[in-house]
């Protein structure tokens, strides 16, 4: 079968349902979810499904995938294999996403890839995820000081550059250091790790935050302010993000300034020259 014809035969789309229940999703969204064959639904709250199953008669949970103790590597293979199955048989299948589908999200990512792979129609929408939320609720604008956003366990294995004039966003704080990928949440010991990392740039008593979006519009966002040295003794989840504000001003860089004097010196010189 040529790829034009199986691209007319079955598609996927991944969309992101936003992080509050009802109040992020987008018309574009909610199109591709009504007009769907089968939705596939990769969402933690009972009252997100039931929402959808509103909106669609078939859909499909993708929660049951997840287990304690089984990696999520298999998880993710498992979700992947089931979009595409349907998708292989002809069904144009939405897969449903908690907040952005390509944001902390691997199985969109490979199943978009693998259904491209095989000559079907796939593509991502997007939806509003927990750093925009962030943003608003915190009120950080990233282009005044910048931010720098890692995944708290790669974080820690690997080594990175931290510029302590910028935000530091560490996501995922709660499982920080788990190596399994099979285990939801770590112990004080694990998280302290992070901590004495993190010591090396930021002084102990530094403020910090620990962030989650609020998901019902009844909720509000959990913003729990405290001294960096006492994150080990701090209630942390899997949707607990660390926000580090900067603990130095930004450092200026008197030789690339200088460069730049120069150029336009001689810029001016050139659109305007002596004479003219």
């Amino acid at each position: 079968m040529s790829s034009s014809l199986k691209a007319t035969l079955g598609s996927l789309v991944c969309v992101g349902l936003g992080m509050s229940l009802g109040a992020h999703l987008s018309p574009r969204s909610r199109n591709f979810i009504e007009t769907a064959d089968v939705v596939f639904a990769a969402v933690s709250e009972p009252l997100a499904e039931l929402w959808l199953q509103e909106m669609h008669a078939d859909v499909r949970s993708l929660q049951p995938y997840y287990a304690h103790g089984k990696s999520r590597h298999q998880t993710y293979r498992e979700m992947v294999d089931a979009m595409l199955t349907q998708v292989r048989a002809g069904k144009n299948v939405c897969g449903a996403f908690y907040g952005h589908p390509g944001v902390f999200a691997l199985a969109p990512h490979q199943a978009i890839a693998q259904a491209r792979a095989e000559g079907f129609s796939a593509h991502m929408e997007p939806g509003i995820s927990a750093e925009d939320c962030l943003y608003a609720d915190l009120g950080i604008d990233p282009g005044r000081l910048g931010c720098q956003h890692y995944e708290a366990s790669q974080f820690m294995f690997y080594r990175r550059r931290i510029d302590p004039s910028a935000y530091l966003i560490l996501w995922q704080v709660g499982i920080a250091g788990e190596r399994s990928m099979g285990r939801f949440s770590v112990g004080a010991a694990q998280v302290q790790v992070l901590v004495d990392l993190l010591l090396h740039d930021y002084p102990p008593d530094h403020q910090v935050w620990v962030y989650e979006a609020a998901t019902l519009a009844i909720q509000s966002p959990r913003i729990h302010s405290f001294a960096l040295r006492e994150l080990a003794c701090v209630p942390l989840h899997l949707q607990s993000t660390l926000v580090i504000p900067p603990c130095i001003a930004l450092q200026e860089n008197a030789e690339v300034r200088a460069r730049l004097e120069t150029l336009e010196s001689a810029s001016a010189v050139e659109t305007h020259p002596q004479g003219a």
